[in-house]
């Protein structure tokens, strides 16, 4: 998924400074463009693959996030153990992720496509501010998510490298507790 991650990280940095130079980069509304006459992407059917396999990435780890978190972990469905009442919150829980999806995707300057929903004409996404916090968040967390990656990926090899998971060390990290016999 790194590839993901570092695409997705690639497309809201360039927004940013897209942000930062043009104010016609912010995520407003289509004003009379139908399908098929305007592309949606600056590469093209490249750029609108690109487009496709980022939001879907963005939603397939929105929904693990939200299922991984320690608040919603119990809502998880279990085979042949979950009630109607659980049923219909994930129910929710997913159309409402599914429904903010077009929101954040837009936000991130991922895509300017509506998909119907006509979701720029919502006043906050106009203000350069909450747009440009929102993607400078976004920013920063998936370059701390990555760092985290990467940096635990070259300690397990400098770690193996050097030898030290060879040394007998303590699995707990409390010391242990001197007895007096």
């Amino acid at each position: 998924m790194e590839p993901l991650e570092i695409s997705a990280l690639l497309f809201a940095t360039l927004y940013i400074l897209e942000l930062l130079i043009d104010e016609a980069a912010m995520p407003r509304g289509m004003q009379g463009t139908s399908l098929g006459q305007v592309s949606f992407s600056k590469l093209g059917s490249f750029g609108a693959v690109i487009q496709v396999v980022l939001i879907f990435y963005l939603m397939v780890s929105s929904v693990m996030g939200f299922y991984s978190s320690p608040l919603f972990r119990g809502l998880r469905p279990r085979w042949h153990d979950t009630a109607m009442t659980q049923i219909i919150g994930n129910c929710v829980c997913l159309l409402v992720l599914s429904s903010a999806l077009p929101v954040f995707s837009r936000t991130l300057g991922l895509t300017h496509f509506d998909l119907l929903g006509d979701f720029g004409r919502f006043n906050w996404l106009g203000n350069f501010y909450i747009v440009f916090l929102y993607n400078a968040t976004f920013a920063g967390l998936t370059t701390l998510g990555l760092v985290k990656t990467f940096t635990a990926a070259v300690r397990a090899e400098l770690i193996r490298a050097f030898g030290l998971d060879r040394l007998p060390l303590p699995v707990s990290g409390f010391p242990r507790a001197s007895r007096k016999t």
